[in-house]
């Protein structure tokens, strides 16, 4: 499955930095535009959890912090 997304990007002062326009919260960066692009593919993909199968569970956490 193919998807397109846009990505906004800039150079910061050492990497590139860019977000996806469509996904604002998913935020990476690479210390070539290449390397962004990459780093960006895994974020969303993460991110959206288009790697979790079909057949998962869910487990409710409680956390007291």
């Amino acid at each position: 499955m193919k998807t397109k997304l846009k990505m906004i990007y800039w150079k910061g002062e050492k990497f590139w930095v860019g977000k996806l326009l469509e996904y604002p919260d998913i935020m990476t960066q690479g210390e070539t535009l290449e390397e962004l692009e990459e780093n960006m593919k895994d974020a969303y993909i993460l991110m959206t959890m288009d790697d979790v199968p079909s057949d998962h569970k869910v487990k409710e956490l409680i956390f007291a912090i």
